[in-house]
């Protein structure tokens, strides 16, 4: 078996979608996506036909190192999440060959569903407690939700008691009983984030997530030493190597990779390994599409410490499309009490409905995210 091709289809609302085809009839689909840059991503995934074309597509871990060790320069968001969608797509064909689900390859499943949480905004749109009902009398039983917007490295503390106002509304609204995380998006600057968490405190949450920007994880362990609430953190870090210090210096609950962006399902899985001997739980960061979401799900099936999972289905973003949209079965993602049962159908579990892709596909379709200033006109932090 040889990879013959590979066909890119940039979708509405901001997802890109990879097929890659053989000449045995097989193919795979993948998610290779930067939020905002998926022209980008385009280009590097092109520039890897050279590596891939030929290729015996079973031989997924040698691809894997090829792709990320053949090359002088590596790493980063762009290179990662394009290794990212070919081994997700390679994992689908495999699964498919063999006539099993991708997790069956991987070591089998220790779970039957994951947890899901859904996003509810927080900072724009801010009615976070009438969506966080909405979430709850769907069935889950969890959700994450915004803090802050444009705030300074100090500013005052209105921004402070607006963010606690909104999570307190949304505790109120739906009970105790009931998981909050709560995402800072790196918006939120050392002197600022302190005294955010202590003040969110009361409010029990299941998490805060990405405290600060990744660049200053040194100060991670500070803070996670000032609170009780967990930390999270991990979508805008890369491979295993990016975790690694984190991880041994204990500055950490919970990580999130993206399975999109992080070296795809094989870089994920072991990224997982390295945190369950930390004891750290995995979360995979997950606002993307279905076939992203189908791969989390068979790192999920597969690591022991995957708490909670991620996804995108109502989120804000999703103006022109849905993460059902691209599916001919959308019932594989059928959440049920708050939890979405493990894809059992070979490969990554879902069928793609590859002729609403083709049609929607636009190579001009161009999203990008917002771009915020301050009161004093710098550009904030997104």
């Amino acid at each position: 078996m040889k990879i013959t091709q590979l066909e890119l289809f940039t979708v509405p609302p901001r997802w890109l979608f990879l097929k890659i085809s053989t000449d045995d009839g097989y193919f795979g689909w993948g998610e290779p996506i930067v939020e905002g840059q998926a022209g980008t991503v385009r280009g590097a995934v092109e520039d890897m036909a050279d590596y891939l074309l030929g290729r015996d597509p079973r031989q997924i871990e040698d691809i894997w190192q090829t792709l990320f060790r053949a090359r002088f320069y590596r790493g980063g968001p762009v290179m990662m999440s394009a290794i990212a969608g070919v081994n997700q797509a390679l994992w689908d064909i495999k699964g498919k060959f063999h006539g099993v689900p991708a997790y069956d390859l991987l070591g089998g499943k220790v779970r039957d569903r994951v947890q899901i949480y859904a996003g509810i905004g927080g900072d724009r749109p801010a009615d976070v407690a009438r969506q966080a009902q909405q979430r709850k009398d769907e069935g889950l039983r969890a959700v994450k939700m915004g803090a802050v917007n444009e705030v300074h490295y100090m500013d005052t503390f209105a921004h402070i008691d607006a963010a606690v106002a909104r999570v307190a509304s949304v505790r109120q609204q739906v009970g105790d009983d009931f998981s909050i995380a709560v995402d800072f998006h790196g918006r939120v600057h050392k002197p600022m984030a302190k005294m955010l968490i202590r003040e969110l405190e009361p409010y029990h949450l299941m998490f805060v997530e990405e405290p600060i920007l990744p660049m200053h994880n040194e100060s991670l362990l500070d803070l996670k030493r000032s609170t009780s609430i967990p930390i999270a953190t991990g979508e805008r870090m890369y491979s295993r190597w990016d975790f690694k210090t984190i991880l041994a210096e204990g500055s950490v609950d919970i990580i999130q990779p993206d399975v999109s962006h992080a070296g795809g399902i094989s870089e994920v899985l072991r990224i997982a390994a390295m945190a369950e001997a930390y004891d750290v739980a995995l979360a995979p960061h997950c606002p993307l599409g279905p076939i992203a979401l189908a791969s989390c799900l068979q790192v999920d099936a597969v690591a022991y410490n995957a708490l909670i999972q991620e996804q995108s289905l109502g989120l804000h973003y999703n103006t022109q499309a849905d993460l059902l949209d691209y599916l001919a079965d959308p019932t594989v993602f059928d959440y049920q009490d708050g939890y979405v049962p493990v894809p059992a159908a070979p490969g990554l579990g879902i069928e793609i409905d590859e002729a609403k892709v083709r049609a929607a596909s636009d190579h001009g379709f161009r999203w990008r995210n917002p771009r915020w200033r301050r009161e004093d006109g710098s550009v904030a932090e997104w």
